[in-house]
């Protein structure tokens, strides 16, 4: 029996966009989700597939997804909140397991807690691999290897193109941004995982015409990169879409912090912030607000001295379009066979540095 691919949350706004990436790659996936009615209508619009109905409040129904073999893609989130039973249900199968989440503390904990457990299971787990955080990794991959044994430093930054802003992101996106800006991040500092908070360090990026200035975050470059450089002391990763507001945000954050230590502070700060994160699914741009929208991510390896040794530029489509085409492509690698190892993986150790170049190419993504 061929391994089956399994769209968890298929009727959510990326689980839609990600179904129908697969769709056009030739799969056949089985889309899930906990409603009923609207699961049978989008499978009917895609020529009729299966469907099953499955809730993170009912774990069981997630276990019956899938089997050994497998793969489960989870488009579910908040994943702090929602994310913990589809990744639970994947290893306990034996089952390759890929989200789409950018949440810093939800990757940590699949490369720390789940990561050796999916080993022993014998699968795989792919997360965070969509636009956060696939070419960050890939741009990072390929400075490091240009620059060689020299590289002890590599300065990752994610901008966008074109007519970009608040409402050019989804509902679960901006719920993310907001919780973010209130928790603890991460990145490798010194050759270790350090704990930060988001927005500690801002950085500016030569972008070709311009300058951009980002933030710094935590995904899961800080896990993955080190593996395949293992003179690397450093990894910065920068989120630039808050554009001039990039020291604004790391004020709040810095705030956030404070707060922290001062009783009903965060409280009121949550409460600042609730407009930017709507309850339940809101959907997100469409196909021609997302055409008005591109990628660009820029890495730069360094070596100990803080001099430049090489640089990688990556340009392409819109993020939202690329996280759907790559997840999709990622699945269809994982239903193959073409994982390179178990565990937690990092895109470049999971499907190697050839096969991830032409990956993200043919998902949107490629060197400029």
């Amino acid at each position: 029996m061929s391994a089956r691919i399994v769209v968890f949350g298929a009727t959510g706004y990326t689980g839609d966009l990600t179904a129908r990436a697969l769709v056009d790659c030739g799969a056949t996936p089985v889309l899930a989700g906990r409603d009923a009615a609207r699961l049978d209508r989008l499978a009917a619009e895609l020529g009729g597939l299966e469907t099953r109905v499955a809730d993170v409040t009912a774990p069981e129904t997630l276990r019956a997804l899938v089997e050994k073999g497998d793969v489960l893609i989870s488009t579910v989130g908040p994943f702090a909140k929602l994310g913990d039973p589809a990744v639970e249900a994947a290893i306990a199968a034996g089952a390759h397991y890929l989200d789409s989440t950018g949440e810093g503390g939800f990757i940590r904990k699949v490369f720390e807690r789940y990561g050796p457990r999916a080993e022993q299971a014998g699968c795989g787990l792919l997360t965070a691999f969509g636009y956060d955080w696939v070419p960050g990794n890939l741009a990072g991959a390929l400075a490091l290897t240009e620059a060689g044994e020299a590289a002890t430093r590599v300065e990752i930054g994610y901008f966008t193109t074109g007519d970009a802003g608040l409402g050019a992101a989804s509902g679960g996106t901006r719920a993310t941004m907001a919780s973010g800006a209130l928790g603890s991040s991460y990145a490798w500092r010194g050759g270790r995982l350090a704990t930060e908070p988001t927005a500690r360090h801002v950085r500016g990026f030569d972008l070709g015409r311009r300058r951009g200035e980002a933030f710094s975050v935590g995904s899961s470059e800080a896990f993955a990169l080190p593996r395949l450089h293992p003179g690397l002391r450093d990894v910065g990763v920068y989120l630039g879409w808050a554009g001039p507001l990039t020291r604004a945000v790391q004020a709040l954050s810095a705030g956030a912090s404070l707060a922290g230590r001062i009783p009903g502070a965060r409280t009121a700060m949550q409460a600042i912030l609730k407009p930017l994160a709507p309850s339940g699914s809101s959907g997100g741009p469409d196909a021609e607000a997302r055409a008005k929208v591109g990628s660009l991510v820029v890495a730069e390896a360094l070596d100990a001295r803080g001099t430049q040794l090489s640089a990688v530029r990556l340009k392409g489509v819109n993020p939202y379009d690329f996280t759907a085409a790559i997840l999709a492509r990622g699945a269809q690698a994982a239903a193959a066979g073409e994982l390179r190892g178990t565990g937690a993986l990092g895109p470049v150790d999971g499907l190697g540095l050839e096969a991830l170049v032409r990956g993200c190419a043919e998902a949107g993504i490629s060197r400029a």
